[in-house]
């Protein structure tokens, strides 16, 4: 088989990109591990920035969303008491937010690459990359027991932190960053109606939690948990329990509950691994990156990553510029920093580290600098537009 990009992963980051190539008349092939309906099934992040939904207008995706999801203006910050809204929208000069689940949005990918008659290769197994730093690499990958060879020009790396093409990269010419959290995110969806229009981000001396929504009839909400927990540890009635508890006592009084319908703990992290490219590979989304969910950057720093990639195969196999190929890792890796450190930030600042920080700061002095940290930033007009400018996200950057 030959084709002019393989895509590794059918997550929103690879499927995204194959539409917007697709669109380009670039030929694609997406080969993925596991099938589309376990990834329909993986329950995600659901804030999209502006930028992501012009890209999936851009990509002729974008109908339902602008249909069913919800345009946000403002988020809100509540601590010591107090709720402070950030109001987007007025504090950037018009940028909003949407409300958008993940797993709708890979729906409607997944949708468009059938309808246009795209090929993807699910439930693919010892996926291998051969010769990426050579002009002719390709990928070798086993479907139904039979053995396959995908040529191609250029491979995208669009499989995840734990997929494999990162690790095609040797460690001598990669360097990664990590941290890790000492706590997760445990995570319900319910069929209710949301406690609050906005999302709130709940700083507590129980431990951080927040509110946020799928539609105007479905909720996600999130507690601040230690690792060790499981989530068989979590009744509903103990998550909701808890879950009021850290909220404002105006906010609780309106929560509706009911049986969740899905429950998971993620573990927190910021890793990134640089370069994001090696040879004709490029790493895309989770497979280069990984931030907090707390300042919901995730899915969006994957969607600039496809937009710069986008361009890059644009320049490439339409004005045949190939020079243009060695920008893509250093302007990712820019708007991918500025993202782990906004992430890095809001976690920091509403949650609860229990003895201190990586520092060595003892927790009673770390909880004083962090609420000061806080009350800084959300008093003046000046503070809170730092928050919103940054939540909404950096315009995406174009080559040179």
């Amino acid at each position: 088989m030959k084709t002019q990009v393989a895509i590794i992963g059918a997550g929103p980051s690879g499927l995204l990109l194959g539409q917007l190539l697709a669109k380009q008349g670039i030929d694609n092939v997406i080969i993925e591990r596991v099938s589309g309906e376990y990834i329909l099934g993986r329950i995600r992040a659901g804030v999209l920035e502006q930028g992501m939904t012009d890209l999936l207008r851009e990509a002729g995706v974008g109908e339902r969303m602008d249909r069913e999801g919800q345009i946000h203006t403002g988020v809100e910050l509540a601590f010591n008491n107090k709720r402070v809204q950030i109001e987007l929208e007025k504090l950037t000069g018009g940028s909003t937010v949407m409300v958008y689940g993940q797993t709708e949005v890979t729906r409607d990918l997944m949708d468009a690459r059938q309808k246009a008659g795209l090929t993807t290769y699910y439930e693919s197994s010892n996926v291998v990359l051969h010769d990426v730093k050579t002009d002719t690499p390709y990928v070798t990958f086993e479907q139904n027991g039979e053995q396959h060879r995908l040529d191609c020009d250029y491979i995208a790396g669009c499989d995840g932190f734990h997929g494999v093409s990162r690790q095609t990269i040797p460690e001598s010419s990669r360097k990664e960053f990590e941290r890790v959290y000492p706590f997760g995110w445990l995570g319900v969806l319910s069929d209710t109606p949301p406690v609050n229009h906005e999302l709130i981000y709940c700083k507590t001396d129980r431990g951080f939690a927040m509110t946020s929504m799928r539609s105007a009839t479905r909720s996600r909400y999130y507690l601040q948990v230690p690792l060790t927990d499981k989530v068989e540890d979590w009744s509903d009635d103990d998550f909701w329990t808890e879950l009021k508890r850290r909220l404002p006592d105006d906010v609780a009084a309106k929560l509706v509950t009911s049986p969740s319908i899905e429950k998971s703990i993620a573990p927190l992290r910021s890793f990134v691994c640089e370069p994001m490219q090696y040879g004709n590979l490029f790493l895309v989304g989770d497979a280069a990156h990984i931030v907090p969910p707390t300042g919901a950057k995730g899915l969006n720093l994957a969607a600039s990553d496809v937009a710069t990639l986008n361009k890059v195969m644009k320049r490439v196999y339409k004005d045949g510029d190939k020079d243009c190929i060695s920008q893509y890792s250093d302007i990712c890796l820019r708007r991918v920093w500025h993202g782990e450190r906004f992430s890095w930030w809001m976690t920091s600042m509403l949650h609860d580290f229990g003895q201190g920080d990586v520092h060595d700061t003892d927790a009673a002095t770390y909880e004083k600098f962090m609420s000061s940290e806080l009350n800084f930033y959300t008093d003046t007009e000046a503070g809170r537009r730092i928050i919103a400018m940054q939540y909404v996200g950096l315009p995406y950057e174009d080559l040179s």
